[in-house]
This record gives structure tokens, C-alpha cells and sequence, in this order.
């Protein structure tokens, strides 16, 4: 359902100076996605009339993210500079936003909140009549973050920060998340009375909560079903914190959707992967970008897939590592495969051991099983590919193509200079270097003629042998005494 009542603020302007990073905070990575993208789908099933993204440190590199993410004019990224906190952030913000009754602000580094729980959040706003409800959440360790001070009818008295915080409200567990709703005819006027007299001379948007409480506006908490959700990324520690929380999340939903994963926490899949149901995955997998999987495929260990199409019945053997490929039904493929972009392997192929292809198309029951490169070629249906076999694409300034017909057999160490043919039926001698096309059903031989001389291997060791210089005996040393004796002569 539309919320066009709505409107969605994020707060990506920080440079997030705790990781110690070049890079702007919200654009590192967690779960397979930058902490911004996941924190922009999380609001897309909302669907607000407006996102607006306040941006700051490396702002055409964060809009270069978000605006691709939403129908077109539906993200706008404006610019908070200088960046003077939270609550100037917001005020960037207000003219972009337009009129809308209920704005949600959320920062842009709390990637693992769920659509469900701002949903409910803002529902939950919307049904109280409040002035503004704060997302909150129970930490075991709440040390580090602001608590929740309730009044004794549940409303929210303050939002008090760790280092203010007495002893009293240091043991209070509620903390706030930094997620909030707003009606905002009560917002704007307290933004506009936000005051820099703190250490960092920033203004802060959880000031407004203590101002609408004094004007005996109504501000309510909504507690997080999973604390989780809350987490941030302020560190390198909580970055991969939350890029295991992704990960343990999404091998969950694939278990329960029937897939077997064996020591699952060793396997790292992104969140756009899908997989069919009986579908094996061994240890120490990793399955990235927009991979497609189908039903009873098995993924041995150590494989690595990336942007790829597998459909049902596909095994991958060990260590085999593909990008950017298609792996019809029944193929088998690996060990140590390798498939460097723009790879189709139709139906029953199979690529073996140490087999590396890029821009090839192996037809219908093809197979190259042992040490072969296929670059920029075909290979038809049922046609084999003898070991040590490669297609010479490159000749330095261009890529020329290999096109192998149905049913042929190349031999082991054959060298395939492209541009070139070989038709339908052939066959290929070991060891042939081909430059010219060659007929259907001929054989191709492109090798010196051996020869064969007898008795030349006794002849040459015996002329070795008689080369070999002897040991000659040294002569004897005479000993000092002697030598002295000799000279009183």
C-alpha cells in the first residue's frame, strides 16, 4: 500500500571517520550491497511519495548509488554542506521532501533494518496521534549508545546520551536506534530552534525530541522485534558483524526453502542469489552478484560463481570458478574450471580439469576434459576436445573466432590459429598447429614427419663417454722438513 502522506529521509552525508577509511562510510559493503543500497530497499516496499538522501562526503559517488535504486524522480540526493549534524541534515532536507504529513528518518550506515519494521513503525505512528515515535531496541551491552527514559504511562521523557547518562539511566537497556517517524507540522518548528552549543558545534535532531516533550507533545517508542536491526557500522569490527548477520540471514531463507548447505557459516552468499530446492552446496562456496541457480545442482568445494545462470541438474566440481556464464541442464563442469565471461555451456556439456574458456559456446554434449583453453570460440554438439588443446585468439592487436562443427575430435596439444573453421565430422591429428580451415570429415595433420634413426642413441652416449676427461694424479707435496733440508745444500 502507497504512503504518498510520507516521506522518507536518509542521512548519508558522513565521512565515517572511525573506519579510518578514504572512502565515505555508507559506501562500503555489507551482505553483498553498500550499507546506503541496503538501507534504500529496506524503504522502497514503503512506498513513499518521496526519498530524499542527504548527501556530503563523496556526494556524486553516494547519488551514483541511490537514484538508479527508484522509479525515476523518486530519490533525490541534496547536498548538506558543511555538514554541521543530524539536525541541520534534516533541514537540508525539508525543501526536497515538499508537503507531506509524516516524514521517517533513518541513518544511512543501519543497513539491516527490515521493510516490516519501518512499515510497523510507521503505522504504528500514524495510529498514536504523536508527535514523533523513536525506533528503540534491548541491548544486552547498551554502552556507547543513548537510552530511552519512558514517563509512567510508556511515552518517551527523554533520549538521553551515554556520556550524560547518570548512573540510574546507564543501567536502563533501551536504546534509541536512530530511526525515527515525525509528524512534521511538529518537526519543523523545533529544527528551526536547534542550537550548536555542544562540543562538536552540531546541531542534533534528538535535541527536538526533549523540545516536543516540554511543549507536552506526545513521543512514543516502537521496540524492535530484533535488536539487530539496530546495529550500525561504525567500525571495521561492526562492519563485518553486520556483513555476518547478511550472510547468516540469507542462508537461513535458502535452507528454508530446501536447499542443503553443508557448515553453512563457511559459505558466502549475496543477497540477489537464488537457488532451487535439493540443491547441494559444499563448504567454502561463494556465490555472488545476481547468480542463478536451478534445482539438484551440486556446488563442491571452493567453487567460486558470479553473475551466473546454472539450470537444474548442473554439477560443479571442486575449486571451479566462473563469471558472468551459462550452465544449462546437466552440465558438468570442473575441477579447477575456469570460465572468464560470456561462457554458455549447453545441455550435457562438459568442461574438465584445468579447462579455462572466455566467450565460448560448447554445444550440446560437447566436452574438453583436461588442460585446454577456449577463447572466443564454438564447439558444436558432441565434439571432443583433446587435452593441451588451444584456440590462438589473439594475435596481438585483434580477437579472432574458432568455430569447431558437430562431432569432431581434436587431438591432445593441438594449437587452433584463429581465424578458423573446422567442419562438421572431422577429425584432428595430435599435435597439429591448424592456420587453414579444415573440410567436413577429413583428417587434418599440420606436423613435422618423424624419423626414426637406429642405433643413434648407443653411438652418442659412446662418443660422450669417450669426451670425458680422466682424473689425472696430483703431484706429491714434499713436506717442510724436507724442503729445509734441501736448501742447506
Amino acid at each position: 500500500m502507497a504512503n504518498s502522506d510520507t516521506a522518507v529521509i536518509i542521512l548519508a552525508a558522513g565521512k565515517g571517520t572511525r573506519l579510518k577509511s578514504a572512502r565515505a562510510k555508507v559506501l562500503h559493503r555489507a551482505g553483498g550491497r553498500t550499507l546506503i543500497e541496503h538501507v534504500v530497499r529496506a524503504c522502497a516496499p514503503l512506498r513513499p511519495r518521496k526519498t530524499v538522501v542527504v548527501v556530503g562526503h563523496q556526494a556524486d559517488e553516494v547519488r551514483a548509488v541511490v537514484e538508479p535504486l527508484g522509479p525515476r524522480g523518486s530519490i533525490a540526493a541534496v547536498v548538506q554542506e558543511p555538514q554541521r549534524g543530524t539536525g541541520h541534515a534534516v533541514i537540508v532536507a525539508q525543501k526536497a521532501v515538499g508537503r507531506v504529513k509524516y516524514g521517517l528518518v533513518l541513518p544511512g550506515d543501519a543497513p539491516l533494518i527490515r521493510p516490516e519494521t519501518i512499515a510497523a513503525l510507521a503505522r504504528g505512528h500514524k495510529a498514536s496521534g504523536a508527535a514523533a515515535t523513536i525506533l528503540s531496541a534491548v541491548l544486552d551491552n547498551p554502552a556507547g549508545y543513548g537510552r530511552i527514559v519512558r514517563k509512567s504511562d510508556g511515552t518517551v521523557r527523554a533520549i538521553v546520551e551515554d556520556k550524560a547518562a547518570n548512573e540510574e539511566e546507564r543501567a536502563i537497556t533501551e536504546i534509541n536506534s536512530s530511526i525515527y517517524c515525525f509528524t512534521l507540522d511538529k518537526l519543523w518548528p523545533c529544527l528551526s530552534r536547534l542550537r550548536s552549543d555542544n562540543a562538536h558545534r552540531e546541531l542534533y535532531l534528538t535535541d527536538t525530541i526533549a523540545m516536543l516533550t516540554e511543549q507536552g507533545e506526545r513521543v512514543m517508542a516502537y521496540l524492535a522485534p530484533d535488536a539487530q536491526e539496530s546495529l550500525g557500522c561504525n567500525s571495521r569490527a561492526e562492519l563485518a558483524e553486520v556483513d555476518r548477520i547478511f550472510r547468516a540471514r540469507k542462508r537461513a531463507e535458502l535452507m528454508d526453502a530446501g536447499v542443503t548447505i553443508y557448515l553453512p557459516e563457511t559459505v558466502l552468499v549475496d543477497p540477489d542469489v537464488t537457488i532451487g530446492p535439493d540443491t547441494v552446496i559444499e563448504p567454502h562456496v561463494h556465490l555472488l552478484g545476481r547468480t542463478q541457480i536451478g534445482a539438484n545442482c551440486i556446488i563442491s568445494t571452493g567453487s567460486i560463481i558470479s553473475d551466473c545462470l546454472l539450470e537444474d541438474g548442473v554439477l560443479v566440481k571442486p575449486h571451479t570458478v566462473m563469471y558472468r556464464s551459462k550452465l544449462r541442464r546437466d552440465v558438468h563442469i570442473g575441477p579447477f574450471a575456469h570460465l572468464r565471461f560470456d561462457v554458455e555451456l549447453k545441455r550435457g556439456a562438459h568442461l574438465g580439469n584445468f579447462v579455462e574458456a572466455k566467450k565460448a559456446v560448447l554445444d550440446e554434449g560437447a566436452k574438453a576434459m583436461h588442460l585446454t583453453y577456449l577463447g572466443d570460440a564454438t564447439v558444436g554438439r558432441e565434439s571432443n576436445v583433446g587435452a593441451g588443446t588451444i584456440t590462438c585468439n589473439y594475435d596481438g592487436v585483434g580477437k579472432y573466432r574458432t568455430t569447431i562443427g558437430r562431432r569432431v575430435f581434436v587431438g591432445s596439444d593441438t594449437a587452433l590459429v584463429a581465424p578458423v573453421k573446422v567442419g562438421d565430422g572431422a577429425y584432428i591429428a595430435a599435435g597439429s598447429i591448424i592456420t587453414d580451415n579444415v573440410p567436413p570429415n577429413a583428417l587434418a595433420i599440420a606436423r613435422g614427419r618423424q624419423s626414426n634413426k637406429p642405433g643413434w642413441a648407443s653411438k652418442r652416449r659412446a662418443e660422450l663417454a669417450a669426451a670425458k676427461p680422466t682424473k689425472k694424479s696430483k703431484p706429491r707435496r714434499k713436506s717442510p722438513k724436507s724442503r729445509k733440508k734441501r736448501s742447506r745444500r
